[in-house]
This record gives structure tokens, sequence and C-alpha cells, in this order.
């Protein structure tokens, strides 16, 4: 993958105001724009995440049915987590691999960073592939407030869901099922 491009930071003229909110935080801020403009801006702080796309070696995507308060509904999407201070992305994958799913990988590819919300938030998403999986006889215990369902399902059948309109669409699963398709070659 090529280098992404360099930051244009932006000049904070004022902190207004935050408030600290679990593992974010909100922030309205005045800034000066790289092109001169001036105004009040909120941005989440967000500490980073990862997301796998978990392959078996029958080809079968693995991937949750997760309900979203925030939506107050399930959707499809891929095992992901909150990077913990000072931790590695991959390794905090590895862990929520284990939690949200139920498996360990051998083999991980990156996939890429990706931006979810760049309109109001910083948070950047670690995207990878996950392969030669072996199901956990005894997974870790995931989060408390976690409600989700382990599915398995052929890549067409993820892709008919998607292409459906039947289904919520989470954009970073979809980015990331979007890359793992160009490694894979489907």
């Amino acid at each position: 993958m090529a280098p992404l491009p360099a930051p244009e930071p932006s000049k904070v003229l004022e902190t207004l105001e935050t408030m600290d909110a679990r593992k974010i935080r909100f922030e309205r801020k005045s800034i000066r724009l790289p092109m001169g403009v001036e105004g009040t801006f909120g941005i989440i702080r967000h500490p980073g995440a990862s997301l796998a796309v978990p392959i078996t070696a029958d080809g079968q995507v693995v991937i949750l049915r997760q309900y979203r308060f925030a939506v107050q509904a399930r959707l499809l999407e891929f095992p992901a987590g909150t990077l913990e201070k000072g931790e590695d992305p991959l390794e905090s994958m590895q862990r929520e691999l284990g939690e949200e799913a139920g498996y360990s990988a051998a083999r991980w590819d990156p996939l890429g960073p990706m931006l979810p919300c760049p309109g109001y938030s910083d948070e950047v998403i670690h995207c990878f592939l996950a392969r030669e999986l072996t199901r956990l006889e005894h997974p870790p215990a995931g989060d408390e407030d976690e409600d989700l369902e382990v599915i398995l399902m052929p890549p067409s059948e993820l892709d008919a869901r998607l292409a459906s309109g039947d289904e919520w669409l989470d954009g970073k699963s979809v980015t990331a099922w979007f890359r793992a398709k160009q490694l894979l070659g489907l």
C-alpha cells in the first residue's frame, strides 16, 4: 500500500468546551482551516479501533449480527473493537476476534486504515484479513454490553445481503469487505 497523504493541520484558536464519555471525548473548538476560513467545529476524539474480516478454511465469512443502541437496530458487521491506550491495532484485533467471534487466527494480512466519519471524528480503524482460523474451545468473555450473534456465510450470500438493501449497512464492514475481496481475488 502506498503511504497516505500528509495531514494539513488546522489552527486551533480556542477550545470552547470538552466532554468525556466512556472511550471518546467531544471537543468544541474555534478553528482556522488551512484555506483561511474560521469557524466553530465539534470533534469527536476517538482512540482508534481495529476490525477483522475472518475467513474460515472452507471459505465461509465469519460475521456478527450486533445490536447497536445509537441506531436501535441489529447490524451485520465484522468483529471490531476500540484500542486500549497504547495498544497495537493487530494485538487489539487478535483479542477482539476471540472475545466477539470465538476464533483465533494464525494468518493476518493488513487491509489498511480507514476513516469512518471524518466529518466529525478523528477515529482511524485498522482493518485486517484473518485466516487460518481456529474455533476457541473456551472463548474469553467479551464486553457485558455486547449483544451479538456469530454467523457464518459464503461470500456470495454476504454480497447479496449487502446489495439487497434489506440489511443495515455498517460502513466499516462494507469497506473492509471490499478490500478483503480484492486481496482474496473474489
